[in-house]
């Protein structure tokens, strides 16, 4: 393996990483914005509208892991600049768009760019000091959520100031730029999985298992939970990833190798990473809805999108600054203990929430306590999961575990939509939110983050020669990083 990069080199590289992450979650909360507007816009129903934002979560779930196995064989520099592609072209594709297909196109293109996240996790350690490796995992991890936290107010800004397109136009000149940053300033490390061939047919069955779940989960609620489509998803997804799993289980080389992944400290690390993803989406869903309903309902703050988007920011603030606190809380105690604590902070947040929920104030506060727990949750999770994987795996892994939280925010989005349609009251003849419905909503997250520190409890610890792959070293332990 490569020495690691001087002190002042290093910087430059995880700030690289970050910020690419930053602008791959960017680009998921760019249309937040316009999703009222999207179907007079596209000259479209709201129906077909909905697939702008449903198709970048699909594609990614299924992009993300695929993305890192390949980071493996190829080289993850490699991998991450052709990841900024899709980026560029898709952010193009839609400022071009004046219908809802190539917008569906564009958005799937920049869904498939959600890859660099995984794969910057995984290059730290190759690259980045071993005393600093706690805290750079911990940033470049965290850049999901500070990339969705502090881009809704910029897409707001821009919408509501400029024309639409001007968003498209900024991300593609944004992917551009983290791509040259990207050739420039990060190193080209040798493929730990050099010569292994990638698993075409595990793709291709992951791909059918994760888009059958995904769509039935997201879009359950317009479908209807009992309506014949959404079962037969359900059906279909169940059915091709036990498929899929057998076929894992018994080829050489598999796209995910299912015996790491079921190691109790991977398996448990996972299972925490869905209802982490649970936990911080519930707010992001529940927060914006309720600063911009009319106060006529009595609860909400009538605030507007970009008002909204600014009291929200914060909280991305506060991950940016919590996640170096984070590494070195990780290299003091562990990653374990971090994510048992940061599932508590977030528990915590929305125990603010609850009573506080009337203020904007208040609101910016939960959203600062949630994010901060956020942070130290996400920056303890690769950590966890590198101490426990070959080498040859990390970028693999790490796809892995950001499919994990992807199908917690997605599982989230549902259920936190579900209770609100179904506790609703009448304004003006139509059916709003009601207020018990947010306050169930913040009892949900607030259930879940506890949960997720109690599921986070059974990850066992390390012991010396304990569950150790043939033939290597762990570059990460329950203490200080070390490297391989």
């Amino acid at each position: 393996m490569d020495a690691p990069q001087s002190s002042g080199r290093s910087g430059a590289i995880v700030a690289t990483l970050a910020l690419a992450g930053t602008v791959a979650a960017i680009m998921q909360t760019l249309v937040t914005p316009l999703i009222a507007e999207l179907p007079q816009l596209l000259d479209t129903s709201s129906s077909n509208a909905a697939w702008v934002v449903t198709v970048t979560l699909l594609v990614s779930g299924v992009c993300v892991p695929v993305s890192g196995r390949l980071g493996d064989l190829m080289g993850k520099r490699r991998m991450m600049l052709i990841c900024v592609v899709p980026l560029i072209v898709g952010s193009v594709v839609c400022a071009l768009s004046s219908s809802v297909v190539p917008m569906i196109v564009g958005r799937g293109l920049q869904g498939m760019g959600m890859g660099m996240v995984p794969l910057g996790i995984a290059l730290l350690r190759d690259v980045v000091p071993t005393e600093k490796l706690s805290g750079s995992i911990a940033l470049v991890s965290a850049s999901m959520g500070i990339g969705g936290a502090i881009g809704l107010p910029i897409a707001a800004a821009v919408a509501q100031y400029a024309n639409w397109r001007v968003l498209f136009w900024g991300s593609a000149v944004l992917a551009v730029a983290i791509g040259a940053m990207i050739y420039a300033i990060v190193p080209d490390v040798p493929a730990a999985a050099k010569g292994q061939r990638f698993d075409a047919p595990g793709a291709i069955g992951l791909a059918i298992g994760l888009v059958s779940l995904l769509l039935a989960v997201s879009k359950g609620a317009d479908w209807g939970w009992g309506s014949g489509t959404t079962l037969a998803l359900f059906a279909l997804a169940v059915v091709s990833l036990l498929v899929w799993g057998r076929y894992e289980l018994r080829t050489r080389e598999p796209l995910v190798d299912l015996r790491t992944t079921a190691r109790p400290r991977v398996l448990f690390t996972n299972a925490a990473s869905i209802l982490i993803g649970v936990g911080m989406y519930s707010f992001m869903l529940i927060a914006p809805q309720l600063l911009q309903f009319p106060e006529a309902t009595g609860f909400g703050l009538g605030q507007s999108m970009l008002a909204a988007g600014l009291w929200i920011a914060p909280g991305g603030v506060m991950m940016m600054l919590i996640s170096p606190l984070g590494g070195k809380l990780i290299n003091s105690r562990g990653p374990k203990f971090a994510l048992i604590l940061g599932a508590l902070v977030i528990a915590l947040g929305y125990g603010a929430a609850l009573p506080l929920m009337g203020t904007a104030w208040g609101i910016m506060l939960a959203g600062i306590i949630i994010n901060s727990g956020v942070a130290l949750a996400y920056g303890s999770m690769p950590a966890l999961i590198m101490s426990s994987v070959p080498l040859s795996e990390t970028a693999a892994a790490n796809g892995f575990n950001t499919l994990m939280r992807s199908l917690g925010t997605t599982i989230g989005s549902a259920v936190i939509g579900v209770v609100l349609a179904q506790m609703t009251v009448s304004m003006g003849g139509v059916s709003i939110p009601s207020e018990g419905g947010f306050r169930t909503g913040l009892m949900i997250g607030c259930g879940v983050a506890v949960l997720s520190a109690a599921v986070a409890a059974f990850i066992p610890g390390l012991r010396k020669g304990e569950d150790e792959p043939a033939g290597e070293q762990k570059p990460v332990s329950d203490g200080a990083p070390a490297r391989a």
